[in-house]
């Protein structure tokens, strides 16, 4: 009850305040043979800070090209993208990106992997080496500290690559199906601990996903975008008390609810 309530606390001071992400009128166009692809089309969407929003909606609607664009690894064709009122330019170590296939350079160790960012922006190395040890404890990978990505289990790279964005100052973290890959066993682990670590940090999280249920399971507000081109149809507060029980009738009435507005209501 203690952590429901701290949480809708910070949820409350986020909606009184600026949103730390804005996506004004986004337009974005890839150049194609035969002319241009239409990937997104006037996108409007803002996050609070603290606040655990998911993206969902068939493949080609555009979650990832609006991810990359939040991450600045991509610029709109019209429109701005803003951080606490700033346009976003370029990458930065305030939005950290975690993917499907982890991203983990496969030459460093668990260690040095997580000290990567750090180490990159000139930390001091007492700074450097008591982050990395303090995430390593966090994820529950001490034992494994020296080990390479090869001899990690996927839910340990994934872990790993969390923990790397989160050791880098990340604000904002934007997740792309980082669990997709996952067997489901070890993707039920690691949604408790990503919710864990976002409850205790204040994180704000921007999370894709095609999984309805995932969705429900994590989000404070979930997003629905449509293909052809990409653009936001619906946003959907879920208020359901957490921990949230997958097998209740609000759970499922609203898992119903988002599957109509992705597929068309049922037959």
């Amino acid at each position: 009850m203690a952590a429901e309530t701290l949480m809708a606390d910070r949820r409350q001071l986020a909606a009184a305040g600026s949103p730390v992400l804005q996506v004004q009128a986004v337009h974005k166009r890839f150049a194609a043979a035969g002319g241009e692809v239409e990937a997104l089309r006037a996108v409007d969407l803002a996050v609070a800070r603290g606040e655990f929003v998911c993206l969902i909606g068939a493949s080609g609607c555009g979650k990832s090209t609006l991810l990359r664009l939040i991450g600045g690894f991509e610029t709109p064709s019209e429109g701005q993208v803003l951080m606490d009122g700033r346009p976003v330019t370029g990458p930065g170590p305030e939005r950290g990106m975690v993917f499907q296939d982890y991203g983990l350079f496969p030459w460093l160790s668990v260690r040095r992997n997580i000290e990567f960012g750090l180490v990159a922006r000139g930390r001091p190395r007492a700074e450097v080496r008591t982050t990395a040890e303090r995430f390593i404890e966090i994820i529950g990978l001490a034992r494994f500290a020296d080990a390479y990505p090869h001899q990690l289990s996927g839910g340990m790279k994934q872990r790993v690559a969390i923990a790397r964005v989160l050791a880098n100052d990340a604000a904002v973290v934007l997740m792309d199906e980082p669990f997709g890959a996952l067997d489901a066993m070890t993707r039920e682990r690691l949604q408790d601990e990503l919710l864990s670590l976002w409850s205790s940090t204040g994180l704000t999280v921007l999370f894709v996903t095609h999984a309805i249920e995932e969705a429900i399971l994590l989000a404070d507000r979930i997003v629905v975008m449509s293909p052809g081109p990409g653009r936001i149809t619906a946003e959907v507060p879920v208020r359901l008390a957490r921990p949230r029980d997958v097998v209740s009738v609000p759970f499922n009435d609203l898992r119903r609810d988002l599957a109509a507005l992705l597929h068309g209501p049922a037959p």
